[in-house]
């Protein structure tokens, strides 16, 4: 997560509540000089940065360190090492807004921003539009009003996002991107029952186990097993976070027969067991 400068800063963290797509916090920094993150820079949700004014420096995982100004937008991916640094004689200010949810990433990848990271000179784009809606929306606070605006808006910034800087199409296509399209559908739709598991999907579809690992790795990069506990997992996270209520309650809601088991689920996944993840602010 974004660490606050010492300079017209502001931090907000948001208590929204939507599977698919959820806005875990926004800010904004005025940087000084050479100013760079300090904190964990893998961070474990998406972190997409717009920048209003000045300059300074981008680089993540396996990728050139470049240049980006006032108008440029970058991306800091789930669980990619990413470093930026704002300028020595221009530091950048720039907004952020915080993603986490299972069509996030299924949205950036549809994007140029998701396989580059960074886009430039957005600041005429309907995309950088709806951005800075959706951050002004944010900004007011929770109300019913407010909620839906705010998942209006995130959805209209990815739709924009992915229609004026699209990204390469799909590897995987025809047939195998339908089987695809059913396959995520049907675990999205299930995942909160303990009968919904791989091999009950491979039956209702009528697809080999094999099969389906290779389209799930090649379209989603994630077994369809890894995909089944992200979406149990991830929620999970969202009523740890928002509820006060039992750990059974919530291993059974997410698809666990018995709380130990999703426990131990929930430590693989997230590195925390789930009463020590309630406590931890992030």
């Amino acid at each position: 997560m974004e660490e606050a400068s010492i300079m017209d800063s502001e931090f907000k963290n948001l208590n929204t509540n939507h599977l698919e797509s959820n806005v875990l916090f926004i800010g904004q920094d005025s940087c000084p000089p050479n100013y760079f993150f300090r904190g964990n820079n893998v961070r474990s949700n998406y972190v997409l940065h717009y920048i209003l004014a000045g300059q300074g420096t981008f680089s993540s995982a396996n990728r050139p360190a470049v240049s980006l100004k006032r108008g440029d937008v970058f991306l800091l991916p789930k669980d990619v090492p990413c470093f930026y640094q704002a300028d020595g004689q221009q530091p950048w200010t720039y907004l952020w807004i915080g993603f986490t949810g299972t069509k996030i990433k299924t949205m950036l990848d549809g994007s140029k921003l998701g396989s580059q990271r960074y886009l430039r000179q957005v600041q005429d784009s309907q995309f950088s539009q709806y951005l800075n809606r959706l951050y002004d929306t944010l900004k007011c606070g929770n109300s019913l009003a407010n909620d839906i605006l705010a998942e209006a808006l995130t959805y209209q910034m990815f739709y924009q996002l992915v229609t004026e800087f699209p990204g390469k199409a799909s590897p995987t296509g025809g047939k195998a991107q339908q089987h695809l399209q059913l396959a995520q559908s049907y675990l999205e739709q299930n995942y909160r029952y303990s009968t919904c598991t791989v091999a009950r999907l491979c039956e209702h579809l009528g697809l080999s186990r094999s099969y389906l690992y290779t389209i799930f790795k090649k379209g989603l990069t994630v077994s369809p097993q890894g995909y089944l506990t992200r979406l149990r997992m991830e929620e999970a996270r969202q009523l740890l976070r928002a509820s006060t209520a039992p750990v059974r309650e919530i291993a059974s809601g997410v698809g666990y027969h018995d709380e130990f088991t999703f426990s131990k689920a929930f430590k693989r996944y997230t590195g925390f067991s789930p009463s020590a993840y309630r406590q931890t602010r992030y």
